[in-house]
């Protein structure tokens, strides 16, 4: 009872120091995107996958005030916790190898009833999680190749099990998330473009070796959108046409001809952003655009008043997991960067990424107030 007492009274102290620009940025995001699927809604008759955002979206905000009560030096010095959680990310995408449905040939949610689970989210912060601790007791050291050899094997893992299912815009986001880490850690720039340069070798073998023949056609549709204009460009194009029509305002809520008519494909989830643009026009995803910049700046400002290395690492670390994914959700889109499937953060209908985001939001939150 003394414990629960004490709780009460520190619980108004607690709420003040949280980030409140970013709990509210974050809860507008997500009204968005809930508007935009009720919208999108409309023209398959389906509001299941809206009724379904709701409920990721209250436990999210619920679990973003959840997560911020927990000391964040709980992660910090359980390093057997990290691993364990790790260990747990990497079985679950094996997992999916053998257990999961192959939807448009990609073996990525276990499906349990209406729900589908993606576990790379989870295993996204995990690594976060992982990268942020390796590195903030071995920042001295960061320049011996054995660490950088480590921590590489601890993207490389979940890398590879994500290249099987396949899911390469995940991969990619792995790879950024390591780089960046490294870069913060103090690594030598030499090393660090010895690094790259033998990363675009890698990528250069793969076009001829790994890649798969309708990974290069989408990446050939990048190139020469025009060439298969009812095919693997149709996706490309009707994004396009979509974010063209908005103009200054927008076709209105509930309005949008290419989402109302069932022209742009995957207007819920890889392409919310060209479905926003159409009906809201350059002002709604100015907004969008402006709630994203101020959570990115918060967080970045966490991190540099940061007094150890842990919570800068980790903050910094999510702020590339973010970037990453609007970066590269916006240039696909906008036609500037092949498609490779990745959801916009918060606006994007799925359960995993939004949780798992909150979550993460949590977990900067603690960092913030503790």
């Amino acid at each position: 009872m003394l414990k629960y007492n004490c709780f009460m009274n520190n619980f108004p102290l607690h709420l003040k120091r949280l980030d409140w620009p970013i709990i509210v940025c974050s809860i507008l995001l997500i009204a968005i995107g809930l508007l935009s699927l009720y919208s999108s809604s409309l023209d398959k008759a389906d509001f299941l996958n809206f009724k379904k955002q709701i409920v990721f979206a209250l436990a999210g905000i619920a679990l973003v005030f959840l997560v911020s009560l927990m000391d964040w030096r709980i992660l910090r010095n359980q390093p057997y916790l990290i691993t364990i959680l790790y260990i747990i990310g990497c079985l679950s995408l094996a997992g999916l190898l053998l257990f999961a449905p192959e939807v448009r040939a990609v073996k990525g949610w276990y499906r349990i009833g209406p729900v589908s689970i993606d576990p790379v989210e989870f295993t996204k912060i995990v690594l976060v999680l992982l990268l942020a601790k390796y590195f903030s007791v071995r920042h001295v050291e960061v320049y011996r190749v054995r660490h950088i050899f480590y921590s590489g094997l601890y993207i490389l893992v979940p890398s590879i099990l994500l290249f099987f299912q396949p899911n390469m815009g995940q991969v990619l986001i792995l790879v950024a998330l390591w780089l960046v880490i490294l870069l913060v850690s103090g690594i030598r720039l030499k090393i660090f473009f010895a690094i790259i340069l033998v990363l675009l070798m890698f990528l250069a073998l793969g076009w001829s070796v790994i890649l798969k023949d309708y990974q290069k056609e989408r990446i050939a549709s990048f190139i020469l959108p025009q060439s298969d204009p009812l095919g693997v460009s149709w996706s490309r194009i009707q994004a396009k046409i979509a974010i063209g029509s908005g103009g200054l305002l927008g076709q209105g809520f509930m309005r949008g001809s290419q989402t109302q008519y069932g022209f742009l494909p995957e207007d819920q989830t890889d392409f919310i952003f060209s479905a926003i643009a159409e009906e809201f026009g350059l002002l709604g995803i100015s907004v969008v655009f402006v709630l994203f910049m101020i959570i990115i700046r918060r967080i970045i400002k966490i991190s540099i008043k940061s007094q150890t290395n842990f919570p800068r690492l980790f903050t910094t670390g999510f702020v590339i997991l973010l970037f990453s994914q609007i970066f590269i959700h916006i240039g696909m889109n906008l036609g500037i960067l092949p498609i490779i499937g990745i959801p916009l953060p918060l606006v994007s209908y799925g359960g995993s990424s939004l949780i798992l985001t909150c979550i993460g939001l949590g977990i900067v939150q603690s960092i913030k107030s503790h």
